[in-house]
């Protein structure tokens, strides 16, 4: 019986942050996949190897967890000065689905860089030795994020001693803007307060701060769902019943946020909303065994990503602590210490991350105006990816 035989399609493999990804220029891509639809979407799950019911993601380039399972388009920006167009797809890893709802913040610490290797940027807007300011649209949620990337030699530059926790070795530090870092539709608030209760039938009503930066996010109190707020994934990541728990309050609380009508589209909205949790600074051990003092940071925070406590900390729910912590009276800034700040840093299960933004309250609704952090990134392989020829 004959097989089709596989094809070929340049790629590379990138970690951006605390995240791993596949990422393409659009160009690149077999004729099929360069415009959204069916097509795409199983070339990128054949990438990455899923639907996988083992849940290991054997067959591909993923790494069976929520930061390993993505991936990037990458185009010349048709936006005006910008650019380039950024397209995010979360994969999941054991069903047939790519979620386009967000963005991932980890990632677009390795947008720059790429788009600059990958001929994407003017040549007139690359230094020969300095910092490239590159312009990226956020296709998936519309916004300007900027990206300033080290160059020397008129390459980019990714070594260096920047250190990140939740990375083993050190990097070049790529300082990102995230501009206007609030939905542009609605309040950064979506429902008017600062806080809510959110009742979950079954399982209890929360005290909860819904928020719009960066990424959808429901902020609870630790104290509350009966956590300390310094768990690491294998304190939670091993309970099925403790996850379904996070998952359904997490549904419920995107039908309060007015993201979906019914708890049963959670489901097909995997990404976002994101489901953190809060606590006031205390001592803790890190997952490395690094000792986090309560002198170290401002507050702890854990979050869920695709199901699983997440090993740091995403990119996007950063910026949706910075910009949390930086509203008085919300849950982040109430177990921050509360008043009026512009910058937190927080503990997470591998350490701690500084993060700043700066908000403002105007005529009784507050915004955003960016969030601003630091990250590194580094290119693993690159070269072609290969699939079946008859994957799509």
């Amino acid at each position: 019986m004959a097989h089709v035989p596989q094809i070929k399609i340049p790629a590379t493999y990138i970690r951006g942050g605390t995240s791993k990804g596949v990422f393409f220029r659009r160009q690149d891509l077999p004729e099929a996949a360069q415009e959204p639809g069916e097509a795409r979407d199983k070339i990128l799950l054949r990438v990455i190897g899923s639907p996988d019911p083992y849940g290991q993601q054997i067959d591909g380039m993923g790494g069976a967890t929520s930061s390993t399972s993505k991936t990037v388009i990458l185009d010349k920006s048709s936006e005006p000065d910008h650019d380039v167009d950024y397209l995010f797809g979360q994969v999941a890893i054991n069903k047939a689905f790519v979620d386009w709802s967000g963005n991932c913040g980890n990632l677009t610490a390795a947008v720059g860089a790429f788009a600059i290797s990958g001929g994407l940027v003017d040549p007139e807007r690359i230094p020969e030795n300095g910092i490239c300011t590159v312009r990226i649209w956020q296709k998936n949620i519309k916004k300007t994020i900027i990206a300033h990337v080290p160059i020397t030699n008129g390459e980019v530059q990714e070594t260096g001693d920047f250190e990140l926790d939740g990375v083993t070795f050190p990097a070049a530090e790529v300082v990102i803007e995230f501009m206007d870092p609030a939905d542009g539709e609605g309040s950064m608030f979506p429902t008017g307060n600062l806080v809510d209760d959110m009742d979950v039938p079954g399982i209890g009503t929360f005290k909860a701060t819904f928020i719009n930066a960066g990424i959808p996010t429901i902020f609870v109190n630790a104290d509350e769902i009966g956590y300390k707020g310094t768990e690491l994934q294998k304190d939670v990541n091993g309970n099925a019943d403790e996850l379904a728990r996070f998952e359904t309050m997490r549904a419920y609380g995107a039908v309060q946020m007015g993201l979906i009508s019914d708890i049963s589209e959670a489901a097909a909205r995997q990404h976002t909303p994101k489901i953190a949790f809060v606590a006031p600074a205390t001592d803790y051990e890190a997952s490395s065994g690094k000792q986090i003092s309560v002198d170290d940071i401002d507050v702890c925070v854990r979050a869920l990503s695709m199901g699983k406590l997440h090993h740091a900390m995403m990119g996007t729910a950063s910026v949706a602590i910075a910009t949390a912590a930086a509203v008085p009276g919300t849950l982040v800034n109430l177990a921050a210490g509360g008043g009026k700040r512009d910058a937190v840093t927080f503990g997470h299960p591998s350490g701690t991350l500084r993060v700043g933004a700066a908000a403002e309250e105007i005529n009784g609704d507050w915004t955003a105006k960016k969030a601003v952090m630091s990250r590194s990134a580094r290119v693993i392989m690159e070269g072609n990816v290969r699939i079946p020829g008859d994957t799509f």
